[in-house]
């Protein structure tokens, strides 16, 4: 099968396609044909350990076989999943993985929505619900409202009954608007003016707005980060509980967040595909700053062609 590897640290210039043996699912496993794969900014430099490595870990396939015990999917089954991070990824033609990882795909997304779905729901659900403990009612300041994480964020809140405040820059307005968000707040502000006190800040961005929100967060509030550690000295002067985590999969939350799909609730956006034999151009444009939307390998399309068109703008799915 045709695959993408990296072979050394150092970037997408070591990225290499090549041919590779298909893999045998083991105990536990499902073998899926890869239709698409997502890719996260910066996910390069993780494998370093275990060179040379397979990068992805989001996919959108159909299931092919089982290895020995793999229960709940079944061979001919559109699926998606986010795997594990200590395992080879999925920018393959086949990629066998954990069976336990795998939901079924979304109805009403294609391929490359459904690749561009599982990191970034899963992460705003559980930095939301699971570490933030959001209730209906509360107040969330959701900071890079308009990144991958942030727009899935604002959605999940609104969707869960709290007041979402949403920090985006100008451009960008209109979106999270449409998302749900009661409220806009530019990012490129000094402080947040006007804002009131809020349950939960919700960061995504990392940098200076993570120092400057723990001012809006009430005594006892929390202020939950997937992009860096907080400010603990001033977690501690606010009276105020500061936490960063890193996404876990989870089948059981993914088949919440595609059933939300399926009813037409959650909106994806993928801001580019590309196919597999461009992984170098679609890792570059992941790490381009101000993008919107998921960067997505079409990788073999549900017909079985491999995917070989030009990169392609995505829209907002339904």
């Amino acid at each position: 099968m045709k695959a993408i590897r990296l072979h050394a640290p150092g970037g997408v210039d070591n990225l290499v396609v090549e041919e590779i043996a298909t893999p045998t699912p083991a105990a536990g496993e499902a073998l899926v044909r890869v239709h698409a794969a997502g890719i996260t900014r910066g996910e390069l430099d993780w494998p370093v350990d275990r060179l040379p490595a397979i990068p992805s870990y989001e996919l959108s396939g159909t299931v092919v076989a089982l290895g020995e015990g793999a229960v709940g999917v079944a061979p001919g089954q559109a699926v998606c999943a986010l795997t594990d991070f200590d395992r080879d990824g999925v920018a393959a033609e086949y990629a066998a993985v954990p069976a336990e990882r795998l939901a079924l795909k979304p109805s009403r997304l294609n391929d490359a929505e459904s690749a561009a779905l599982p990191l970034a729901a899963l992460s705003a659900m559980q930095g939301l619900f699971d570490h933030g403990r959001l209730q209906a009612g509360q107040r969330v300041l959701v900071l890079g409202a308009a990144g991958g994480v942030g727009m899935f964020a604002v959605q999940l809140a609104s969707l869960r009954g709290a007041y979402v405040i949403a920090s985006t820059s100008a451009e960008n307005v209109d979106a999270v608007r449409a998302l749900g968000a009661h409220e806009v707040v530019d990012s490129k502000a000094v402080d947040f003016p006007a804002v009131e006190p809020v349950h939960l800040v919700f960061d995504t961005a990392g940098g200076d707005r993570l120092a400057r929100s723990v001012s809006l967060l009430e005594q006892g509030g929390r202020l939950v980060s997937v992009a860096e550690e907080p400010p603990r000295d001033l977690c501690a002067e606010r009276g105020v509980e500061g936490m960063h985590f890193v996404v876990e999969p989870n089948r059981v939350q993914l088949g919440e967040l595609t059933g939300l799909a399926d009813q037409g609730l959650l909106r994806v956006l993928v801001g580019a595909t590309y196919p597999l034999a461009d992984a170098r151009k679609a890792f570059e444009r992941s790490l381009a700053r101000g993008g919107r939307g998921k960067v997505v390998l079409m990788v073999v399309g549900g017909d079985g062609r491999t995917g070989e068109g030009a990169a392609s703008a995505g829209a907002m799915g339904h």
